[in-house]
This record gives structure tokens, C-alpha cells and sequence, in this order.
């Protein structure tokens, strides 16, 4: 056993040389192509003007030079509260479309319940719906939110309805695929001694499966809320609204400090959904 186990370490070596030689080789040839090939220079990025430009909108950030800066103004915090209550809506909204698309579409999606291992029964027609329905994960997951809110945006009127829906649209792919990943790694001697004791499949599903993959399931809904709250602010650059919509239209106008003022008010909101999901996460264990 020892001898085994000495013959398998350089092979495990070498793949680890291997990928840091690899890795190693693309920052190069990467670092090369930017110097040599597009004949780019570090040093033009600290140029006088650049540092003017950096300089000036710091100061604007800052309200430096402006009568009634947007962070100190009692009307444009409301405003900018009101913004975030519907950015907060709009990840709610999302969350919640991809969690009932999951829900529906989940056990057919894993593999133990296509091939009968975990059901203890195996249908023709099972490989066909795993197959149709990890295709449907695969294709919603490659394509970007703001892709999805840029179509969308054609057939809704501009709101926090098509950025909810484009984010849902593109995390339900990932929830379903982790959730099945969850289903596919249960132990299955507890489904088998309720099968023994005469359970049906939706009693095996009941008190066999889903109390095992429920907390699992639950951790990975509160994260991809987590990571849906910090994407509203990239779907609204094309009208989904919420912050994201104001922020570009503070941009374009050069409000720096209703910038600040937004950044505030996201960074509010990211602090307030972590310590809810951190304090869901904390009960459930």
C-alpha cells in the first residue's frame, strides 16, 4: 500500500508544475503582448493631465467647489432611499423567480433521480428531461444579466420588472445546478430503508430527501442573493432601474456627488442583505 501510494505523488506533482508553468506562461505571454504587441506604457497612466482628471473628480466626489452637495441634502437622501428600497425589490423579486423555477425544475435535473438510483425506480423518459432541463441551466447561466435585461428591456417598459426578471433568468441556471449537485450527493440509505418500510416516492422525498438537502439548499439561495443584490447596479445601466439607472444617469451628467451619494447608499444595502443572510445562515445551523 505504501509503494502505492509513493508511485501516485509525482503524477500529482507533475500536474501541479504543470499548471503553475501554464500559469506562469499566460501572465507572461499576456504581460508581453500589452508591452510589445500593442505597445502600451505604464507610465502614461500617471501623466499630468491624467492626475488632473483624477484629481478633479475626487474633488467632485467630495463636493469640493459645489454649493449644495447631494449627500448633504435632506431631499436627495430621500430620493436615494426610495431608489434603494426598489433596487432591494428588484433583488427580492429576482430571487424569488429563480427559487420557483428551481424548485419546479430541480429533481428531474440530477442525476440520481434520472437513472432511478435515488427513486428506486428508473423511466424511459428521465435521461430526456435531465438532459432538456441541464441544457435549459447551461444556456440561462452563459448568458451575462445585462444581456438578458438588454432584451428584455425590448419588451418591457424600462423597471425593476425586467432587471428582476433578467437576474432571474440568468442565477436560476446556477441555483439549479447547485441544487442538483446537492440531490446527487445524498445518501441514499435513509430513501432505501423508507422504501423497505413501504414509503412512496413523494414520502421518500418528504421525510428522506428534502430535510437532508433543505439547509444546503437554503445557503446557496441567500448567496446568490447576496451576488444578485451587487449585479442590480449593473442591469439598471440600461434602464432596469433602481440605483443602478441613477448612477448612470449621475454619470452622464456629471452629478458627481449624487455619486457619492448612490455609492453610500449601495454600500448601505449590501451591509444590510449580508447581515440578513448571515443571520438566516446562522439559524438554520
Amino acid at each position: 500500500m505504501k509503494n502505492e501510494k509513493n508511485l501516485r505523488r509525482p503524477a500529482k506533482i507533475g500536474v501541479i508544475k504543470l499548471s503553475v508553468l501554464l500559469i506562469f506562461a499566460l501572465v507572461l505571454s499576456s504581460w508581453l503582448f500589452i508591452f510589445v504587441g500593442e505597445d502600451a506604457s505604464l507610465f502614461d497612466l500617471f501623466s499630468e493631465e491624467n492626475l488632473v482628471y483624477t484629481k478633479e473628480f475626487f474633488n467632485g466626489l467630495a463636493g469640493v467647489g459645489e454649493e449644495h452637495p447631494a449627500f448633504l441634502s435632506k431631499e436627495s437622501w430621500l430620493e436615494a432611499l426610495k431608489l434603494s428600497v426598489e433596487t432591494l425589490q428588484m433583488s427580492i423579486m429576482a430571487i424569488g423567480f429563480s427559487v420557483i423555477i428551481m424548485v419546479l425544475t430541480v429533481v428531474p435535473a440530477a442525476r440520481n433521480v434520472a437513472n432511478g438510483t435515488l427513486t428506486l425506480s428508473r423511466k424511459w423518459y428521465g435521461k430526456i428531461v435531465y438532459g432538456l432541463i441541464r441544457g435549459c441551466y447551461i444556456f440561462s447561466r452563459s448568458v451575462p444579466e445585462l444581456i438578458w435585461a438588454m432584451i428584455i428591456i425590448f419588451i418591457f417598459k424600462p423597471g425593476i420588472l425586467p432587471g428582476a426578471i433578467a437576474l432571474a433568468l440568468h442565477n436560476f441556471g446556477i441555483l439549479g445546478k447547485l441544487c442538483a449537485e446537492v440531490i446527487e450527493d445524498v445518501d441514499t440509505r435513509p430513501i432505501r430503508s423508507l422504501a423497505s418500510s413501504g414509503a412512496g416516492k413523494v414520502q421518500m422525498f418528504i421525510y428522506g430527501v428534502i430535510p437532508t438537502v433543505l439547509p444546503q439548499f437554503i445557503t446557496y439561495i441567500l448567496y446568490r442573493w447576496e451576488v444578485i443584490i451587487r449585479t442590480t447596479i449593473v442591469v439598471g445601466f440600461v434602464g432596469a432601474g433602481g440605483l443602478g439607472q441613477a448612477f448612470k444617469l449621475s454619470m452622464s451628467w456629471f452629478h458627481y456627488s449624487d455619486i457619492t451619494l448612490f455609492l453610500i447608499c449601495y454600500v448601505l444595502l449590501v451591509i444590510l442583505t449580508d447581515s440578513i443572510s448571515e443571520g438566516i445562515r446562522r439559524f438554520i445551523k
